[in-house]
């Protein structure tokens, strides 16, 4: 598809991407979303837990929507999402990923960039236990690029009910990706990730003490330190680089075969060049690709609180199907 030329102009504050990173992460909030949580074991006996919040009509369309790194389905972008889809006639099931809920997970893995078995396990619990003809996936950051990873990995296996996605801000180059924490500019997001990714660590330590050690946490300094300490080992890859490799959805773009929109900033500090799959959109009847100038990571804006994203998402669904 030829790109999408971008029409997001934010006031002169938003055209900052660090001013748009942060005000969306701290400080937009969203009210009047109500959530009632449904917790779902996963076949390998841990749990999921997602908060569903519904329209006020019936509907047999449902959006799936997944949050970034160590992100929940209360933050501002995923609440602010549900409430547009709410009050436009779709249902929405919004994911918390494996320890993302509140309460630490059973096992000691955990969530990570490329974990489509979950996803997959949330949409045949829906299409088992459920009653919708539609079902819309749309994904932020890491959420993001498991998305577009689920959808391009195994095409075939895609279930007929989903019918269009919506990736926003998405490292597409995983590997690309963590070279940007190591730059000065994102110092401040890098420590804050660490800080939490830590945080959790600790709890599983306790949890675990005979698969991760005091010592090895304390000598985390990076985020790709605590993907060679803990994700690669804790999922099955051999180091964090191999993880990056497996799990970057780069590399399934070409595959994707329903309608699917990407949306990444230029002036998103976490991505890298590899993270804008000029090409790839170019050469796909599918992958719909969108770069506005301003956005920073997860950051648009929009007039009475809804952003130039969510708007963007619900006509992107209502046009393509």
């Amino acid at each position: 598809m030829p790109l999408i030329t971008s029409t997001y102009n934010p006031p002169l504050a938003f055209k900052n991407g660090h001013f748009s990173t942060i005000y969306s992460g701290l400080f937009r909030k969203v009210s009047g979303v109500t959530q009632e949580r449904e917790r779902i074991l996963l076949p390998d006996s841990d749990f999921l837990d997602l908060d569903w919040s519904y329209s006020k009509m019936q509907t047999k369309k449902l959006v799936i929507i997944v949050h970034g790194l160590e992100g929940n389905a209360q933050r501002a972008y995923v609440l602010g999402s549900a409430k547009l889809f709410n009050a436009s006639n779709y249902d929405c099931c919004s994911i918390n990923l494996r320890g993302c809920s509140g309460e630490i997970n059973s096992l000691f893995r955990s969530y990570h960039s490329g974990a489509t078995e979950d996803l997959k396990a949330v949409i045949t619990h829906i299409l088992e236990n459920k009653n919708y003809d539609e079902l819309y996936l749309k994904g932020f950051s890491l959420g993001g690029n498991l998305i577009l990873k689920y959808l391009g990995k195994e095409p075939k296996k895609v279930p007929n009910q989903i019918k269009s996605a919506v990736t926003i801000s998405v490292p597409c180059s995983l590997n690309n990706s963590q070279e940007q924490f190591l730059k000065a500019n994102n110092i401040l997001y890098a420590k804050r990730f660490k800080k939490h990714l830590k945080k959790k660590l600790i709890e599983k330590q306790i949890l675990f003490p005979d698969l991760i050690s005091l010592k090895q946490i304390q000598n985390i300094k990076t985020l790709k330190d605590f993907d060679d300490t803990y994700t690669s080992k804790a999922h099955g890859f051999k180091n964090a680089l191999d993880y990056y490799k497996q799990c970057s959805s780069l590399q399934f773009l070409p595959n994707i075969k329903i309608p699917t929109l990407l949306i990444n900033a230029k002036n998103d500090s976490f991505l890298g060049a590899e993270c804008y799959p000029y090409l790839e959109a170019k050469n796909s009847a599918y992958l719909y690709f969108e770069i506005p100038n301003f956005g920073g990571h997860v950051g648009f804006f929009g007039k009475k609180n809804i952003t130039y994203s969510e708007k963007r998402g619900l006509n992107f669904f209502n046009e393509v199907y």
